[in-house]
């Protein structure tokens, strides 16, 4: 027996080691162009606050609602549930690809029996039982690297799962945050109509008087239909964000969840971090570099198939029948082998599958550079993007006070018959603009805030490394 399976086994103990994939910052450099240079520092980081990107974006906000709405958004989405099944299938891949690391151990028996159909006398019976078993000495790294490249691909969907969890919990942040935008924006488009009903009442009571014309009193009701057409698309828009997040959080889309009674204020700037830390913080860009990596262990794998394989096979068993009772055969037994194959002749097909993952690793590649390059520019569009929308705000703010000044100056000048009614309304419709604008850039801070802690990869609980806590919300 020893002799038998002494030369696989000092094969085995020669085996090929399987090379290790590279690190993150050789991938980024062999996914990269050349022309691509990775700066120290973000260009906008001055605007941020100074120190590593941390979690728990969530409560910055100050909104226990919203954090009961992510909450239930990472209990009900249907979108997560198929992310965890395609995790747990992932997982089930991984286990496979490693099985042929292990020996294959199964049982076997039998039992026939013959009687004569004249007599009735048994003529012949057999039985028995076996266990086998049969592993693959893995001597050119083959199963191992199959194994490596099943776990790779584990670590990615795990971290694609983990992308989905904190991006529905970005997506349900910036739909409360429009849900709550479009209510205020309802109310005003309410506010305005009042306010172009008012001046109608005053413009017909005018005119009973003599002191406008028929045109004064056409204006005011134009304007007047003007407002209930605003009004109504405000409405719609408030529909349309309550299902949308009612859809995310898993309910049926029956428009009656509310938003807040105001916008929350924008948080203080964020720490950004460095570019070279994104790579190995954010869940996507982490998920393309271990989908490279397992296409790396597919080649290593392809290439091993290449070779010859040698395995070992071993037995014990019992048996018994007729015939070796008679002759007093012993009936218990073990067996012990090896065997080996190897490809002589395929048409092509094995070089062919090596060309093929290699075609896959260059693709792999191709795509995280891609995915790096669009995750450095959200994040530098989102710390550019901070800076600029604040200074909008706070000039609209100005216009916001200074047309509400004009449009009282405008009314009392209108009401001693100065100026004609029109240019009353062209003031309002300033006034209502500025206010519109106002509104919609207060929702745009906010979402843009979401949108950069999601490009900066921090996640939106305190302790991140509780996966049970992440797919709870809790």
């Amino acid at each position: 027996m020893f002799r038998v399976l002494a030369i696989p086994l000092m094969l085995a103990l020669a085996a090929c080691a399987v090379e290790q994939a590279p690190d993150v910052t050789e991938t980024a450099r062999q996914a990269l162009p050349e022309a691509t240079a990775v700066p120290v520092d973000f260009g906008e980081a001055a605007a941020a606050a100074t120190g590593k990107v941390t979690n728990g974006w969530l409560s910055s906000f100050g909104d226990p609602k919203l954090e009961a709405l992510v909450a239930e958004a990472i209990q009900n989405n249907l979108s997560l549930r198929a992310a965890a099944a395609r995790l747990d299938a992932a997982a089930g891949f991984a286990t496979q690809a490693g099985a042929e690391l292990v020996p294959a151990i199964g049982a076997s028996g039998t039992a026939l029996g013959r009687e004569g159909f004249a007599t009735g006398d048994p003529s012949l019976t057999t039985s028995g039982a076996a266990l086998n078993a049969s592993w693959e000495l893995d001597i050119w790294g083959r199963v191992r690297a199959q194994a490596a490249a099943g776990q790779a691909a584990l670590e990615a969907t795990q971290n694609q799962v983990e992308w989905a969890y904190q991006s529905i919990a970005a997506q349900t942040a910036k739909t409360w945050f429009l849900l709550t935008e479009a209510q205020l924006q309802e109310k005003l488009a309410a506010e305005a109509l009042d306010l172009f009903r008012e001046t109608l009442r005053l413009v017909e009571a005018k005119h009973a008087q003599g002191q406008v014309t028929q045109k004064e009193v056409s204006l005011a009701r134009a304007n007047v239909a003007g407002g209930e057409v605003t009004l109504r698309q405000a409405k719609g828009a408030r529909l349309q964000a309550a299902r949308a997040l009612e859809v995310l959080l898993g309910r049926y889309p029956a428009a009656e969840l509310e938003g807040a009674d105001d916008l929350v204020a924008t948080p203080p700037p964020i720490p950004a971090g460095l570019p070279s830390e994104l790579l190995e913080r954010r869940p996507d860009l982490i998920a393309a570099e271990r989908a490279v990596a397992a296409q790396f262990f597919q080649v290593q794998s392809a290439q091993a198939a290449r070779l010859p394989r040698f395995g070992l096979t071993a037995g014990v068993g019992s048996a018994s029948n007729a015939l070796n009772n008679t002759l007093n055969f012993g009936a218990d037994y073990w067996s012990a082998g090896t065997n080996f194959v190897a490809p002589i002749f395929t048409g092509g097909a094995l070089q062919a599958q090596v060309e093929i993952e290699t075609a896959g690793q260059e693709e792999a590649l191709a795509n995280y550079g891609q995915l790096a390059l669009r995750a450095f520019s959200e994040v530098e569009q989102g710390l550019a993007n901070e800076t600029l929308l604040r200074e909008r705000e706070a000039y609209l703010r100005t216009v916001v006070d200074e047309t509400a000044e004009a449009l009282r100056l405008a009314r009392a000048e209108f009401d001693v018959g100065k100026i004609d009614l029109l240019s009353v309304i062209q003031q309002q419709g300033q006034v209502i603009a500025a206010r519109v604008s106002l509104l919609n850039i207060r929702d745009q801070r906010l979402q843009q805030r979401v949108d950069l802690h999601l490009a900066l990869g921090g996640g939106f609980q305190a302790d991140q490394g509780d996966e049970a806590a992440a797919r709870s919300g809790g």
